[in-house]
């Protein structure tokens, strides 16, 4: 091992709207003062409850992905768990995401994009035994 995983980065164009979305998703502290970097209007910070921290950074001419477009692929997605695909769905979209696929009902999970064009799962978690 030569480190630690620090945080997770997504390029967009307004860290502060996106970090504000995913806050409504998963809980957790806006641009908490944290040594290891600073925040300003090119990067805001979520530290999550769960401990991990997921970084928005400003690029200019970001381009988002256009999934399912092979030739705009999104590279990484991340996928959040929920009890209730239609609860969660209703916070999301109410944040300002959107549908992509899956809202038909037949699969566990549910694809959509953030508003700056990340594309993201929520997946219906299975119930406790």
């Amino acid at each position: 091992m030569i480190g630690t995983l620090q945080c997770t980065v997504l390029d967009c164009s307004e860290p502060a709207e996106l970090a504000r979305f995913y806050a409504a998703l998963l809980g957790g502290e806006i641009d908490r003062p944290d040594r290891r970097w600073a925040t300003d209007e090119g990067w805001s910070t979520l530290h999550v409850p769960d401990g991990s921290v997921l970084c928005f950074q400003r690029i200019p001419d970001y381009r988002p992905p256009r999934w399912p477009d092979p030739a705009h692929p999104p590279q990484l997605h991340l996928d959040i768990g929920v009890p209730d695909l239609d609860a969660a769905e209703s916070v999301l979209l109410a944040a300002g995401g959107r549908l992509l696929s899956g809202g038909d009902g037949t699969q566990p999970w549910r694809v959509y994009a953030d508003p700056a064009g990340h594309v993201l799962c929520l997946v219906r978690e299975a119930p406790a035994t």
